[in-house]
Order: structure tokens, then C-alpha cells, then sequence
């Protein structure tokens, strides 16, 4: 469960079922609730899809760790899912597994919060996990030394990142003294004194009903909701709580932070103390100020990025109760003079808190601060967040109280904002510089040595409340019903109407392969015209079109994937820029030679950092040597390009026969088709239709590859094979089933249990099936320490020979087929889901109503069908192993 923090990070169907529309007498009205023990709830129906998300906050965060002890709240977090007085840390896992959605926990500063995302009809089963937790925790000494293991190994995960490093730094210097000097994450010194016991203490000292907020989000009635949180939680006895730790606020140690970093390109920031959350109008104030500073027509983003000095900018807000961070980034090329760099931010920030910022500025910021609420609200999940963080958080009676505060904050209100925060003399300078790590090194495979075959899950006995409800498994029938239609251009449409959101999104791919496309020699080629696009458009310059753009509080960007976030009855106008950046874009001569110049610079960089070199690594021991996607940019090949080969690229590469463009929304699909013609009927192809599909390979053998990083104490690992099998395939789908018994469902997952719930080896295991339409793989990755990565491949080995061995359990099973099955519904419980899902499969090139023919997929196979899969598909003494980090002990 990773905690939260705010790191400053700069990254340069047709279905034929009809649409389920919810009936008028459905009561959709937020609901409110106080219990006699104090527990505050509110239940906030939404119809989008047939799902909820239960979020369950607690006031206490690390700041209220004791002293010398700043994780304990991020270890009593962990310990929430290794058992209770009533439930085992298996029967959480496997209960939670069998309900098919997405579970997990935060811990933040002042708030730890737990959450659940199911299908709607288990909303009963994820509240009485709330209430069993709420009761009790075992926190015993032996569950957790072993949760030690795993929540050390996650420490070494974020020692290994320097943007990490930097960060619990300069929080030191702005907050020195108080308890905002640390995050939440912990030490290893602190988790090894730390005892069961202490955590036992810990959770009956915070978790008590009074200071805890229940957010429940979803397809529910929420009158009955009420009724069964009453029934779950009303007897739990509550008490009072500590008073929380005070902030008394010194000068800021304004100390520069000089640090080197793996990444390919580097970063200044300056770090201020903002407002807190706790005083409403001015965090209001703030976040407009933050929301200025990030729009490209303001001075960080002009001054620097269109004149060459830096690759990016960026200004994030991370609001605190009693005082905030604010970060303002700007990323440079390996090389480059940082210190100009900084001076230069130092002297637009300066000039900001001296001169201020102008009404208009501020009027623009709020209507996309009003896009940005109402978007967040058009996911089930995200509005469970929204609320969560306005009420749990802030302390106000909602998010509307929220926006309110927004719409009243005036340019004197940021102005004033401005020259508090942006003070020189209260800020922290932080500048990690790039370096490169050692060549990778190959080897054999791993094997040989002891054998450590993963057991079976436990097969666990589950309470009635969980056992009947989850006994049946039902296929998912879809909520949404997109509407696939073609215009005379080749553009594929598909229009999904829902009444149940709040903005209309769009999301766009044109079907592209740079790899295929690019002429040889001039790799790069794709991004420089990338970067060029935010340059404006025929009809506006890049100071119009953005302004264009805030004047209805759109957020838009263009590419071979571009995307519009605008409300309702902006709709046409948004559609309308964007039509004009994708189809007329400017592409200036004068700014070519910059962004050439910026994408050598990102290019050099790149491709001598770690990261880099382990995704060729991996690339290269799984596809054969001349493979397209092995080509990458160079700085020569960028530096040889000509404006001609970039325009050239544009007219060969964006193309309407090659496009599909997703509406999501409270529409009407012939009113969408009508705009959608308008804007973009126009636009034709030129010339042959090119080939955007990489050829199939064949299978890779077996290789090891060590990629030093000397920035890392701990290892990532990557394990891969390729496949001959595509998405669609029943094998693929046997596959599926049995990648959810290995990793699907946390604890209660063969790997996850043996490696992190048994032996600490690892905090975190993912694998997956990734596929397209010529390609497909099985993949794992986890993080380790150096010393661990020899057993942890060996049983990850063991665990993929022991599926072909025999077949699975019948409750390994039926828990992975209610995992997947019960998961369908979930990739429709928000618009980016939805769009960015059908998009997806227009790309791997299945029928959009694929999850439902998966599901029914899932029903027929049975065990003896996933073991055959893995015996005819899976060689695991062929997968690549590439190790990036300090250097593995076998």
C-alpha cells in the first residue's frame, strides 16, 4: 500500500446491449450522516457505472507518529490487511480478492485512509471489512515481523529514487521542528524498534469512530447505505483521541540541495511554504496562483521552455492542514548551465510577487479550476477522492465548498498569496544534476541451487456475510452502450452518451508506429514534431490559442494521442481548437530550431541513463538484433533533421483513415456526429496507407543483464517472455486466469503471499499480459534488495513451472474468475476508463465489447485449460532477466 506524497516529477465496442439508463425515481441526492459514536457519513450516489468505491478516512497521519518513530502510521497501515481479532490476514485477502475491484491505502500527513473499489451488490461485503478493522487489528508480533520485511524493502524502493531523496531534504529545511520535518514513509532504524505491540497501541489510540469519516461513492440507494453503515458501525464504542501534534512554523533553512540523479534529464526546483488547507480562502488564493504558474502562457513556462532555457516547467501545490509546499520545476539537459537555470526562476518568481498577476489571469485560472472539479467528478473512484479530500482533509462540508471558495478568490486575493509564498528568502533551491551509471553486464540465467516451489494459497474458510454473496459468480452486463460510426474520411467515431458526468471528454488516437515510419536516420523525428505542436496553430500563435482555450477553461492537448476536457456548454468550441491543433497546426520554423536543439539535449541524456539502458536491454534479449523497435533517437540523428523532414513526417503520419475519436458524455451521438464532421470532415489522407504494425517475432531465450545504478540501494527487476498469442485468443484468456493466481488479488495470490507475506523478500510484485495486434508478452516486475533477487527469480520460476506441473485449486479458481469477471464492470466507473479502455481495443484490434466476452471466457475454462496454457505457452528458463541497480548476489 504506498503512501501518499507529492513529489515534483516532470515527464517530458460496437455493443449492441442498450444503455441502462437509471430510473427517474432513483433518489440521487448526497446523503449526511453523524452515528451516536461519532462516525461521520456520507453517501454520494452516482449512476455512471455499477460500482462503488468505500473510503474510509482516519484523522491521524504521520504526524501523530510518535517521536522517533516516523512511520508508524504508515506501519499500522500495512497491518490493517494482516488481520483482526475476528478475520485473518488471509480471510481480508481472500475476501477481498473474490469481490473482483481495487483495494488499497494511503497514508498521508494527516490522514490514513482505506478504500475499496467492487461491483455495487458487494457494497455490504466491503463495509463489514471497514467495520471488522474499525473493531480490531491483530498486530501481532510475528505478522509483523514479517509486513517488516515488506515495508523496509519499500523504504529502499524510495531511497533509490534521488527525487525521493531530495524531497524528504527540503522537507526538512521548510519544516524544521515541526512534524512536517518527515513524511510518512518511515526508517528502516524506526521500523526495527518498532513492535507489534506499539502498533496495537497505536491503532487503539486513533482508530475509533469519532475520528474517522466514511465516503461512500457509487451506483447505491443511499438511504439503505445509511441503514447498513448503521447497523455495521453503530455499536462500535468510540473514544476521545490526542490532541494533534501543533506546527510551530520557523525561518526556512534556505540551504541549496545539490544532488545528483539517474534520470536523463535534470531538475531545478524552488520549494515555498504555502498556505495551509485549514485556512480556506487563502489555500483557495493559492491554488489559483499554482494554477497561473502552470499555464504555458505564463512567465515560467514562456520565459524558459519557447527560448530553449529549459525542457519543461511545471508549479504543483501539495496542501498541508497548516502549511502547504509549493514547487516550482524546471527540467534541463544533461550539461546544461543549471545555475542560469535557477537564477532565471528565481528572477520570474521575484518579479511575480513584486508586479502580481493580472484579473484576467485569475478569471482564467478558476474556470479551469471549475473544468478540473468537474472532470474529477466523472469517476466513482475520483469522486470518493474529491470528497475525501474536501471533507476528511480541508474540514469543509463539501466540494462545492470548496469551488466556492475558488469562484471568490479575486486578483488582489493572489496578489497578496504571491508575495508571502514566493518570498526568495523562504524558499529552498533544489538541483538534481544527471548522471549516467556503467554499461549493463549479461549473463546466464538464474538457476540451480535450492528449490523454493510456491505453496497454494490457503484455501480459507470465509465468514457468511462474504461467503454467500460471493458465491455465485454472475457474467457483467454493459452499463454504457458506445454508438461506432465511420465518416467519409475514414475517421472512426464513437459517441457514449451517459447523463452521468459532469464534462464531455475526448479522447483521440491516430494509429501510429515511429519505429516503421521513420525514415532512416532520423529517429526523433516524431518528438520534435510532438514539441512543436504546443507552438499554436494556423489562425493562432501559442500565446492566442492557449488563451483561446482558457477563455472556456478547456484542457486540451494535441499529437498521434490528443484529448479535450471542456464542460458541456463549451463543447463545440473545444472541439473546435482541437480539430485546429491537430489538422493546422503552425509549426513555426523560427521555434524549430529551439525545440531541435531541446530534443538533442533530452535525447543525450536519455540515452545514458539507467532507465534507458534496461529498457533496451530488455528489449534486445527478447527481440531479434535488426528489430524496428530496437531504433532510437540519437543527438545526431536529431541534430540532422531538417524543418522539411518534420512537416514531412506530420503529412505522412496524421491521418483520418488511421484515426478513432472517443465522446464521452451527457450528449447527443447525431448532435456529436454533426460537430464531429464540421471540424473534422475536411481532413484527407495523402498518399498509401502505411504499415503502423511491427512484425511478430519469434521466441526469445533465456538471458540476464545487470543495468548498474548508482543511485539505487535497491534493485527493480524485470522477468519477460515473448508470446505468439493475440488478445483475443481462448489460450490468452487461460493465461489471464492464471496470472490473477499468481499476483491477482494481493495475499491472496500464490507469489504475493511466498514472496512479500511470507518472506519479506519484496514490497511489491506486478505481472501481467500485455498485448497488441502482432505481439504479446508475460512480464513481471518487483523491487528487491540485492541480496533477495536470486530467490525471488527462482520462485517466480518455480511458481510459472508448478502451473504446468498441476492443475490449480478449485478456489484458486473460482477466486480468479470472480477476480477478473467482477473487475469488467470497473473499466466503465469513469470517463478516462472508458475512453482511453475502447481506444485501447481499437489498438490491440478487438471488439469493443471485449471485457464482456473475456468474462464469458473466464466462465467456461476450467483448471485442466489454464495448466495446458501454461504447459504449451509459458518457457520459464527462457525469461530475460534485467536487474537495474546496485549489483544482485546470487
Amino acid at each position: 500500500m504506498p503512501h501518499v506524497r507529492q513529489l515534483l516529477l516532470l515527464c517530458l465496442f460496437a455493443v449492441v446491449a442498450p444503455a441502462m439508463a437509471a430510473p427517474a425515481a432513483q433518489d440521487n441526492a448526497v446523503r449526511r450522516a453523524t452515528l451516536d459514536n461519532g462516525l461521520q457519513v456520507i453517501v454520494v450516489p452516482d449512476r455512471l457505472a455499477p460500482t462503488v468505491t468505500t473510503m474510509m478516512n482516519y484523522d491521524v497521519g504521520s504526524r501523530d507518529a510518535p517521536d522517533g518513530f516516523p512511520g508508524m502510521a504508515h506501519a499500522q497501515e500495512h497491518m490493517m490487511f494482516r488481520g483482526t481479532d475476528d478475520l485473518s490476514a488471509a480471510q481480508i485477502s481472500a475476501i477481498a480478492a473474490a469481490m473482483g475491484g481495487h483495494f488499497n491505502a494511503d497514508t498521508q500527513d494527516e490522514v490514513t485512509r482505506y478504500y475499496f473499489t467492487v461491483p455495487a451488490q458487494y457494497l455490504d461485503v466491503a463495509l463489514h471489512l471497514h467495520a471488522d478493522r474499525m473493531r480490531s487489528v491483530a498486530d501481532e508480533q510475528s505478522a509483523w515481523e514479517k509486513e517488516r520485511g515488506a515495508i523496509e524493502q519499500e523504504v529502499a524502493r524510495d531511497l533509490s529514487s534521488p527525487d525521493y531523496v531530495a524531497y524528504t531534504r527540503l522537507r526538512q529545511q521548510l519544516f524544521a521542528g515541526t512534524p512536517y520535518a518527515h513524511d510518512a514513509l518511515g526508517t528502516k532504524a524506526s521500523f526495527d524498534k518498532t513492535t507489534g505491540a506499539m502498533l496495537k497501541a497505536f491503532h487503539e489510540r486513533w482508530y475509533t469512530p469519532s475520528n474517522a469519516t466514511l465516503i461512500v461513492t457509487g451506483d447505491i440507494d443511499a438511504k439503505q447505505t445509511l441503514a447498513t453503515v448503521r447497523r455495521l458501525f453503530g455499536d462500535i464504542p468510540s473514544h476521545d483521541v490526542p490532541d494533534t501534534a501543533p506546527v510551530d512554523l520557523s525561518p526556512v533553512d534556505a540551504k541549496p540541495i545539490r544532488m545528483a540523479t539517474d534520470a536523463g534529464y535534470g531538475l531545478a526546483y524552488l520549494a515555498f511554504r504555502t498556505p495551509g488547507t485549514n485556512q480556506p480562502q487563502d489555500y483557495a488564493a493559492a491554488r489559483v496562483l499554482a494554477a497561473i504558474l502552470n499555464n504555458p502562457r505564463g512567465a515560467l513556462y514562456s520565459q524558459l521552455v519557447p527560448t530553449g532555457k529549459s525542457l519543461g516547467t511545471q508549479f504543483a501545490l501539495d496542501g498541508l492542514r497548516d502549511a502547504g509546499i509549493g514547487y516550482a520545476a524546471a527540467a534541463f539537459p544533461k550539461g546544461a548551465d543549471s545555475d542560469a537555470l535557477a537564477k532565471q526562476m528565481q528572477k520570474i518568481l521575484a518579479d511575480i510577487a513584486r508586479n502580481g498577476v493580472s484579473a484576467e489571469q485569475v478569471e482564467a485560472a478558476k474556470r479551469g479550476l471549475a473544468t478540473e472539479n468537474a472532470a474529477e467528478r466523472d469517476s466513482i473512484p475520483g469522486l470518493a477522492r474529491q470528497w475525501s479530500q474536501a471533507v476528511a482533509i480541508q474540514g469543509l462540508a463539501s466540494p462545492d465548498a470548496e469551488l466556492a471558495a475558488i469562484r471568490g478568490v479575486d486578483a488582489k486575493a493572489v496578489n497578496r498569496i504571491a508575495r508571502q509564498m514566493l518570498a526568495p528568502d523562504q524558499s529552498v533551491l533544489t538541483i538534481l544534476t544527471p548522471e549516467g551509471s556503467g554499461a549493463p553486464s549479461s549473463g546466464g540465467g538464474f538457476g540451480g541451487g535450492e528449490s523454493f516451489a510456491p505453496s497454494h494459497a490457503a484455501d480459507v474458510k470465509l465468514p457468511d456475510w462474504a461467503a454467500k454473496p460471493l458465491a455465485t459468480i454472475e457474467t457483467p452486463t454493459p452499463r454504457v452502450s458506445p454508438q461506432q460510426s465511420t465518416l467519409a474520411n475514414g475517421m472512426r467515431l464513437i459517441v457514449v452518451p451517459t447523463a452521468a458526468t459532469h464534462a464531455v471528454h475526448v479522447y483521440g488516437r491516430i494509429r501510429n508506429e515511429p519505429d516503421l515510419q521513420t525514415p532512416a536516420g532520423k529517429e526523433g523525428v516524431d518528438a520534435v514534431l510532438s514539441s512543436l505542436l504546443d507552438y499554436g496553430t494556423d489562425k493562432h500563435d501559442r500565446l492566442a490559442y492557449e488563451a483561446a482555450l482558457d477563455d472556456i477553461g478547456a484542457q486540451a492537448s494535441a499529437g498521434t494521442n490528443f484529448s479535450l476536457t471542456v464542460l458541456p456548454q463549451h463543447f463545440d468550441r473545444g472541439l473546435e481548437l482541437l480539430a485546429e491543433n491537430e489538422l493546422t497546426p503552425a509549426l513555426p520554423k523560427d521555434a524549430f530550431k529551439v525545440v531541435q536543439a531541446q530534443t538533442a539535449g533530452a535525447v543525450a541524456g536519455q540515452i545514458a541513463s539507467p532507465d534507458f539502458a534496461a529498457g533496451q536491454a530488455l528489449k534486445g534479449a527478447l527481440y531479434p538484433k535488426k528489430d524496428p523497435s530496437l531504433r532510437h533517437a540519437t543527438p545526431q540523428s536529431v541534430n540532422s533533421l531538417s524543418y522539411g523532414d518534420v512537416t514531412d513526417y506530420y503529412q505522412k503520419t496524421f491521418r483520418p483513415d488511421l484515426t478513432t475519436l472517443v465522446v464521452v458524455g451527457d450528449v447527443d451521438p447525431a448532435q456529436v456526429r454533426k460537430a464531429v464532421e464540421h471540424r473534422f470532415g475536411a481532413w484527407q489522407a495523402k498518399g498509401d496507407t502505411p504499415n503502423v504494425d511491427l512484425p511478430p517475432v519469434p521466441a526469445n531465450k533465456a538471458a540476464t543483464i545487470h543495468v548498474p545504478d548508482s543511485a539505487r540501494v535497491q534493485d527493480t527487476v524485470q522477468l519477460a517472455e515473448t508470446l505468439d498469442l493475440h488478445p483475443s485468443d481462448t489460450a490468452y484468456h487461460a493465461l489471464e486466469l492464471g496470472n490473477q493466481v499468481l499476483t491477482g488479488g494481493f495475499y491472496a495470490s500464490r507469489l504475493y503471499r511466498e514472496l512479500r507475506a511470507e518472506r519479506g523478500l519484496v514490497y511489491y510484485i506486478h505481472s501481467g499480459l500485455h498485448a497488441d495486434r502482432t505481439r504479446s508478452q508475460l512480464a513481471f516486475e518487483y523491487g528487491s534488495q540485492p541480496d533477495k533477487v536470486a530467490e525471488a527469480n527462482r520462485l517466480i520460476a518455480d511458481a510459472l513451472a508448478d502451473m504446468a506441473k498441476a492443475p490449480v485449486s478449485a478456489t484458486e479458481l473460482h477466486r480468479a474468475r470472480a477476480g477478473l469477471i467482477r473487475q469488467v464492470p470497473l473499466g466503465e466507473a469513469g470517463a478516462n476508463a472508458i475512453g482511453m479502455g475502447l481506444l485501447s481495443r481499437i489498438e490491440q484490434g478487438v471488439p469493443l465489447d471485449e471485457p464482456y466476452r473475456a468474462a464469458q471466457a473466464y466462465q467456461s475454462l476450467d483448471a485442466k485449460a489454464v495448466q495446458a496454457a501454461f504447459k504449451r505457452w509459458i518457457r520459464p528458463d527462457a525469461l530475460v532477466h534485467v536487474i537495474q541497480g546496485p549489483a544482485p548476489k546470487s
